[in-house]
């Protein structure tokens, strides 16, 4: 199975992708054999992926590193490369590769500092592999410096280093940036294509994946952890519930509480997980002996790290809490479609006594000033107001409609 067989409902992405990776895997072998180097039309040093969240924009783009990493044999047979089973493939699909470095925000934003050492990489040879590759999930990300700091990268590039950017739209990037890059922009995959992955890649039985897709309108990761994840599909009927639960005062104060406790206990799991072992590692490479002490002048390191392991603590919540707004932003959605008539595009049929119950008892006019209402909690929490506040005014507007 190549890698091109994860890009769900991507198949105009691909076949540009497909090219770039025999232009580029012809480059590396002419100057490898010292012979002139081919004239590459479609392999470019710096690539934006853009798209709508779901769409798979960080899936495709490690895809196509994997493609410029592939060592497999049948490239000389005249195989495209990305055959996803030699090492190269494996190593740069798993995030392993010594020559592709991903950089994602630790909190709200990607600062100067995280792209540091990553930019004075991007200037050297690869290691091992055929490329030097830079990952940037979250371009849109970026602030000032370490923007500044990613275009002096790709405005004078190493020979053999590769810049992929990921972002929702090309306006989130600097235009500096984007000028630079070559872009290319995803669709939201088709219910039925999700669907046909989730059977296909996982095993899921047809109609748990297809109920899967249909909830999550397409979001490829969503729709997979939804299908495999009893505790997912858990919260997520905690959270429809919500709309119904909002009729008096203390209902609202009592959801927006539970809301934002499910958020964090999230958060808290995964700090537990990763968080001791990022720290112990960090000791062990420090020169700390197991349970010793720290060497001289390191304290500052440990500190370092703990402050990125609070943000990003901060950001998962952020995250969860982002997945809930969206799941409510479905459901109030379902209920106009039904308030205006329409059963064919129902997301949350298996919340449907619920969805008739409220678009019997109010008007289009209120189901929209609720889904402006779930807006408005977004932008609040990213204007940083504290989540409680933020989800308790999001719920009392939910009940007053």
């Amino acid at each position: 199975m190549t890698v091109w067989d994860d890009l769900v409902g991507q198949e105009k992405v691909c076949e540009p992708l497909a090219a770039a990776a025999r232009d580029a895997d012809a480059f590396v072998t002419a100057a490898a054999a010292a012979g002139p180097l081919p004239q590459s039309t479609s392999m470019t040093h710096a690539w934006l992926f853009t798209g709508p969240p779901g769409s798979g924009v960080a899936r495709t783009a490690r895809a196509f590193a994997a493609a410029l990493q592939c060592v497999s044999p049948d490239r000389a047979l005249g195989g495209v490369p990305g055959c996803g089973f030699c090492d190269g493939c494996h190593t740069a699909l798993v995030g392993t590769h010594a020559d592709v470095s991903t950089v994602v925000a630790m909190g709200a934003e990607i600062r100067a500092q995280d792209m540091r050492d990553t930019v004075r990489k991007s200037f050297t040879s690869p290691a091992n592999g055929r490329w030097q590759i830079i990952l940037v999930e979250e371009a849109e990300r970026l602030n000032e410096k370490s923007a500044n700091a990613v275009l002096k990268a790709v405005e004078e590039p190493a020979p053999r280093t590769v810049w992929l950017l990921c972002a929702p739209s090309v306006e989130d990037v600097l235009p500096t940036i984007r000028s630079r890059c070559r872009h290319l922009n995803l669709r939201t995959p088709s219910v039925e294509a999700v669907a046909d992955m989730l059977v296909r890649r996982e095993g899921i039985e047809p109609d748990v994946a297809a109920a899967a897709a249909r909830a999550t309108q397409g979001h490829i990761d969503r729709a997979r952890r939804l299908a495999t994840d009893k505790a997912a599909r858990d919260r997520r009927a905690a959270v429809l519930k919500l709309p119904l639960r909002v009729e008096d005062v203390g209902g609202a104060l009592r959801a927006a509480q539970e809301l934002v406790d499910a958020a964090a206990e999230d958060a808290k799991q995964l700090a537990e997980e990763m968080d001791a072992k990022e720290t112990e590692e960090l000791k062990a490479a420090l020169g700390a002996a197991q349970g010793g002490r720290l060497p001289r002048g390191t304290a500052g390191v440990i500190k370092d790290l703990e402050a990125d392991q609070k943000r990003r603590k901060a950001r998962t919540q952020r995250n969860s809490l982002d997945l809930a707004l969206s799941e409510l932003t479905g459901f109030y959605r379902d209920v106009l479609a039904l308030q205006l008539g329409s059963r064919v595009a129902i997301a949350n049929a298996d919340a449907e006594d619920a969805l008739e119950r409220l678009a019997r008892g109010s008007t289009p006019e209120s189901t929209l000033r609720r889904i402006e209402a779930v807006a408005a909690c977004g932008e609040a929490l990213d204007r940083n107001v504290p989540p409680l506040l933020a989800v308790e005014a999001m719920t009392m507007a939910l009940r007053s409609g």
